[in-house]
């Protein structure tokens, strides 16, 4: 896609993380999990929708034999804020009783969802649960939150680009940017 498609045109113009680099980062992330999984097996759940490209991209990085999942909640809507509240709205087709988790994540902010879902599984009888996010945004946690894999660690900015979105749109673009306020402060 060319960087100069109307696709960037709300997008600020020095892009935040290219495509190349997150190549680059999702193969280190499957290296590392590789290795702490090495002798076992895994489940690894998206959380969708944010993070179906990465999880996509990291999934194919990962050698240890695995299962998928997958699990939408919602603590956003059309903002760019948190609510604060969760939304659960598609629930893991299977148990995970006994079973090590890979949550995979597009991005950590608040924290609340991933500190609401990790509670939630951990009733539910995972053996471990790990979370993978392609971004990190210290700035704006809330609740205290532990990171296992990071991919990158970015501003206090409304991004967009690679399964990220603003009301569902921007999440085709390869890269990743920062939106223009003017976009959601209309």
């Amino acid at each position: 896609m060319d960087k100069n498609s109307m696709l960037y045109q709300d997008i600020e113009s020095e892009l935040l993380i290219t495509r190349e680099k997150i190549a680059e980062r999702v193969r280190v992330l499957g290296q590392q999990i590789t290795r702490d999984y090495h002798d076992r097996s895994l489940v690894a759940v998206s959380i969708l929708k944010g993070s179906v490209l990465f999880f996509a991209d990291l999934i194919r990085e990962i050698d240890v034999p695995l299962t998928i999942d997958f699990m939408q909640a919602s603590s956003y809507g059309d903002s760019t804020e948190s609510s604060g509240f969760v939304h659960i709205k598609k629930d893991l087709d299977r148990s995970i009783e006994g079973k090590d988790i890979l949550l995979v994540e597009d991005i950590v902010d608040s924290g609340r969802t991933l500190s609401y879902l990790k509670t939630m599984l951990k009733k539910r009888g995972a053996a471990s649960i790990r979370i993978a996010t392609l971004l990190d945004k210290p700035e704006g946690r809330q609740v205290e939150m532990e990171v296992d894999y990071v991919g990158f660690i970015i501003p206090n900015a409304f991004v967009v680009g690679y399964g990220l979105d603003y009301a569902e749109r921007y999440r085709n673009i390869p890269d990743i940017g920062i939106l223009r306020p003017k976009v959601y402060q209309q």
